[in-house]
């Protein structure tokens, strides 16, 4: 059965032109001109039978003619025409399958074929079909169309994970909302599988079944003691990779870096050696790297590092300075004042308990878990809020690589697949202009997921509220874009480059946008869309405060010394 049962009495009007992929329309009735809008979907009839072509209205205008003969009282005196740009064909049978839509063109309109108004539940039905959706409330939804609120706008969640996906917006549009009510979705799936990297901790109110919430560990956290179980995440030094260590603790600018770096290889590489010989991990020790994830001891690197930096040797008059003596002095101060930064706690003071050679297994079936059996929800929000700036990108990537590795070593078989929704990314995927040492480790990262993360079962979805400052790779590796209001020409400009060009100027409206509002483009929805977003179960702390009301109410009276307590003690109570 055919999709749209239209009537010819239901017609907006006739087909007077056609070219390539435009169609003009004389609408023959003022009031079906006046309801129509820029951006709304029609419905032509086509020259081939079981097919109905669709586009997408770019254009209203009423003229007045001019030069009208009066011997002709009848004659036209207007003309109302609609501008309609063909975007796909709709197959009322493909093979075995009903309704089935093409982002092709299989034939063109004739001359003085019907155009229809696709509205309400035509719209709603065509919807599910591109979006190969059902409404048996397993869709991934967003809203509503705001051209109809009657339509909901439905996406073919498949797609949206598979191919990457950007959400983007000034300040205050919506772009927490939006998040919030994808993570929702996918918290409701039985087996989800997600981390979200939340810097902020504006996802905390998200408490709903499915999702578990961790923080990495602050001062106040390793101060008592608290570990995985409690919420708290470790992530010690050890599963740094090599070239992370090298840029966390070897100075770029030192005139001795090369050698600082390729002693650090070594002596990393032999601490790794001795823990492996000691637990008696033989099939490890075979095959390991200098990048495998073994603990190793900190004291002992740091032993070994001194004893080569004063090392002394025998020469032809005595004892002489070694080869190295002096040349590690600003590499040990560097490691040394890291290991004491109760700051960086979550990385150096992790105890016993994160040099165990099992725990690597626990952090994973903590953030990786898919069930929400043992506390561990299927989507993982970390809080990174208590982690400092310099070396929040390197933090941030450490958790990502950990996840894309466990998925590349995982047999093709047993891998089941994560998403990675990367909630303020300009902070930690930038330019690669404006890129310093931490931020290269992370660059290198997540622009390899970008490439390579489908094959793995990887997914990305990039959030940022300046897109014109987020990785050009990784933006161009996403084919899913949620477009808020964005009033910045820079980041307008880099979102319009990314959209088809087929598309022309319907990026135009995205500085016009109301909040709430978001334009949707790409495979998970075929068709580009204006959507209105619903309201999340539960809001996120976005940090939109009305300062008008605010500053009629009573202030706090523990306000500034909990803040100044809370700012010594680097953490937050």
């Amino acid at each position: 059965m055919s999709l749209f049962d239209y009537q010819d009495a239901d017609a907006l009007g006739k087909v007077t032109s056609v070219d390539t992929t435009n169609v003009i329309v004389d609408v023959a009735d003022l009031e079906a001109l006046k309801g129509l809008q820029v951006n709304r979907l029609a419905v032509l009839q086509s020259s081939k039978l079981g097919q109905h072509l669709v586009g997408l209205i770019t254009q209203v205008t009423r003229k007045k003619l001019t030069n009208i003969d009066d011997s002709q009282p009848e004659a036209q005196t207007e003309l109302n025409l609609c501008k309609v740009a063909l975007i796909g064909t709709l197959l009322d049978r493909d093979g075995e399958n009903h309704n089935v839509f093409r982002r092709t063109l299989e034939s063109v309109p004739e001359i003085d074929a019907n155009c229809f108004a696709m509205e309400g539940a035509a719209l709603t039905s065509f919807m599910r079909v591109i979006a190969h959706a059902t409404a048996d409330g397993s869709s991934l939804t967003l809203g509503r169309y705001t051209l109809d609120d009657q339509a909901i706008a439905y996406l073919n969640g498949n797609k949206f994970f598979q191919r990457h996906a950007f959400i983007g917006g000034s300040t205050g549009a919506g772009k927490s909302w939006t998040t919030a009510k994808i993570i929702e979705q996918m918290a409701a799936l039985r087996t989800a599988n997600g981390i979200v990297f939340d810097l902020h901790g504006e996802y905390a109110p998200l408490q709903t079944d499915g999702i578990s919430h961790y923080k990495v560990a602050g001062p106040a956290d390793i101060e008592a003691g608290r570990t995985i179980q409690d919420g708290i995440i470790h992530l010690p030094y050890w599963l740094l990779s090599y070239e992370a260590l090298v840029s966390l603790f070897v100075d770029r600018s030192d005139q001795n870096a090369p050698n600082q770096a390729m002693i650090m290889a070594r002596e990393i590489n032999a601490v790794k050696r001795d823990y492996l010989e000691a637990g008696g991990y033989q099939d490890v020790l075979d095959n390991f790297t200098v990048d495998s994830p073994v603990p190793f001891d900190l004291d002992a690197l740091l032993k070994a590092l001194n004893d080569i930096n004063s090392e002394m040797v025998d020469g032809t008059r005595g004892a002489k300075q070694g080869e190295f003596y002096g040349k590690l002095s600003r590499m040990i101060s560097r490691l040394e004042n890291k290991v004491l930064d109760r700051r960086l706690g979550f990385l150096f003071q992790g105890g016993k308990n994160s040099l165990r050679f099992d725990w690597l297994n626990e952090i994973s079936n903590a953030l990786l878990g898919a069930t929400s059996e043992n506390k561990t929800g299927g989507v993982k929000i970390i809080n990174f809020s208590e982690v400092p700036s310099d070396i929040l990108p390197l933090i941030v990537s450490l958790v990502a690589r950990l996840a894309f590795s466990v998925q590349q070593w995982t047999p093709s078989d047993l891998r089941h697949p994560v998403a990675l929704l990367c909630d303020e990314a300009h902070l930690y995927i930038p330019q690669r202009t404006q890129a310093d040492a931490a931020d290269d480790i992370s660059i290198q990262i997540f622009e390899r997921i970008a490439k390579e993360g489908r094959k793995y079962g990887v997914s990305l979805v990039v959030i940022s509220q300046r897109p014109s400052e987020v990785n050009k790779t990784m933006l161009s590796q996403c084919s899913n874009f949620v477009s808020m209001r964005l009033t910045n020409a820079e980041d307008q400009a880099v979102v319009k480059k990314l959209l088809p060009d087929s598309l022309g100027g319907f990026a135009d409206i995205l500085p016009t946008l109301d909040t709430g509002e978001a334009l949707v483009v790409g495979d998970a929805s075929l068709l580009p869309s204006r959507i209105r977003i619903d309201e999340p179960i539960n809001k996120p702390n976005s940090g939109t405060i009305n300062f008008w009301d605010e500053w009629q109410d009573d202030v706090p009276e523990a306000r500034l010394t909990t803040a100044i307590d809370n700012w010594r003690k680097q953490s937050i109570q």
